[in-house]
């Protein structure tokens, strides 16, 4: 499978010339393209040295008693007849997650031999991370990896050129509309193919949606597999329950009675587990009365999010051909897929050295119920986002809290151009992760 470029990759060049760089630990769901990735970084490399925790399971016993990076590094270049040079040298740690040792060594890597580039990765990891003590907080620095962004999807896809104007556009400038179709156009086959990069590979060489829909079905397969490694307490069964669930249950807040017939505790045990997998994203009630958004959050009302819109419209079995050939947005957003591209375009546009967390606003008074999409946070300011195919006039909850924070203006997001309305500006669904990125001035 060719290698297909990534925005992570100038994050990682970046810290390759770091004078300050920590050991670097690659974080995210499976199947996202952490291994490639590091894999394509190594070439900038003059030795690129893998150890593979679950392939090399001897190499293990190199980490038990002391933790003498600077031996472990000259027995793996023994082992491996590669040179580890600082410098010359990116040594991986693949699977790390089946190595806890390895990943405590990590600190001492900082600590001993700070002039070695050093990066981690694995499966499942935020499992065994939860299991150690520590693991070298302020040691070592964490990047998350998502699947392809939409961005991403359309230069992987050769429209750099189309992308760039995207991003000169804005409320205030409008796209030119035969560039707006045509992003359109992209946007809903991202819609059903998602950012996997498995799918995303088999889309760029077959151009076969139902090829696509096949290695989707894999890839759901392989991660419900996985469930039985999540936690032995936990059936699978009750995994699968719970994820089939919260795709069930999307675009309306998550009802844990409704997800399977068993105690409550069970079922928010589950959740955790798939959110600590990746793969599922909560979106937290937030009061909105200040920042930052998370002071006054309400566990207790949360919608959920799957890491992918093409492994999401998979398991909900839409209609392929009502979303490509639709110009209705109502249709296009069934199973309210299109708030899930919203929520992941803005968790994968943000920094990816912090994991973003993603909140909506709701009001549930009589006579008087609201509720916001999203919020963001910009400084000191609030700007509510809402998904949505109505003009400005149909949008009650956006201008109830504007209203009631004060806040200067709201964003709502569908399949319009670029465009205002007083203090409503419109993002096309396809840019709203732009809103996160240095091209827009909030």
């Amino acid at each position: 499978m060719a290698y297909i470029k990534r925005n992570v990759d100038k994050v990682l060049l970046s810290w390759k010339t770091d004078l300050d760089r920590k050991p670097l630990l690659i974080r995210g769901a499976r199947q996202v393209g952490k291994s490639s990735t590091i894999e394509e970084f190594g070439s900038h490399f003059e030795y690129f040295v893998t150890v593979n925790f679950e392939r090399n399971k001897q190499l293990k016993t190199l980490f038990d008693g002391d933790l003498d990076v600077k031996e472990i590094c000259l027995k793996l270049s023994v082992q491996f007849k590669k040179p580890i040079e600082p410098e010359k040298t990116l040594l991986f740690f693949d699977e790390i997650q089946s190595c806890p040792n390895a990943i405590m060594s990590l600190r001492y890597f900082y600590e001993d031999y700070p002039e070695l580039h050093i990066i981690a990765a694995g499966s499942l990891l935020e499992f065994a991370l939860e299991e150690l003590p520590t693991f070298g907080v302020g040691r070592i620095d964490s990047l998350f990896m998502y699947p392809f962004s939409f961005q991403e999807f359309m230069f992987a896809c050769g429209e750099e050129l189309l992308w760039n104007e995207v991003c000169k556009s804005s409320p205030q400038k409008s796209l030119f509309p035969v560039f707006h179709e045509k992003c359109l156009d992209y946007l809903k086959k991202y819609l059903i193919i998602g950012g996997m990069p498995a799918a995303v590979s088999i889309f760029l060489k077959s151009n076969d949606i139902l090829r696509v829909q096949k290695a989707l079905d894999r890839l759901i397969l392989s991660f419900q597999n996985d469930f039985a490694k999540y936690k032995k307490k936990l059936p699978a069964l009750l995994l699968r329950e719970v994820f089939t669930s919260v795709v069930k249950q999307s675009g309306g807040k998550f009802i844990y009675s409704k997800a399977a017939e068993t105690s409550q505790h069970n079922i928010k045990q589950a959740v955790n587990l798939l959110i600590m997998a990746g793969l599922v994203i909560p979106v937290v009630s937030s009061s909105a009365n200040g920042t930052p958004l998370g002071a006054e959050i309400n566990h207790k009302k949360c919608k959920m999010l799957l890491l992918d819109t093409g492994i999401f419209q998979r398991l909900l079995d839409l209609q392929l051909s009502e979303i490509l050939f639709s110009d209705d947005f109502d249709v296009i957003n069934k199973g309210a897929i299109a708030e899930q591209f919203a929520g992941l375009e803005l968790i994968k546009n943000s920094s990816p050295y912090m994991p973003e967390n993603l909140y909506f606003w709701t009001r549930e008074k009589e006579r008087s119920q609201a509720e916001v999409d999203y919020l963001i946070q910009r400084n000191d300011k609030i700007i509510p986002v809402e998904v949505k195919s109505g003009k400005s006039g149909k949008m009650q909850s956006m201008h109830l809290f504007l209203a009631e924070k004060q806040s200067e203006y709201g964003i709502r997001t569908s399949l319009e151009n670029f465009t205002e309305y007083d203090n409503i500006r419109v993002y096309p669904l396809y840019a709203i992760g732009n809103v996160k990125t240095k091209f827009v001035n909030l």
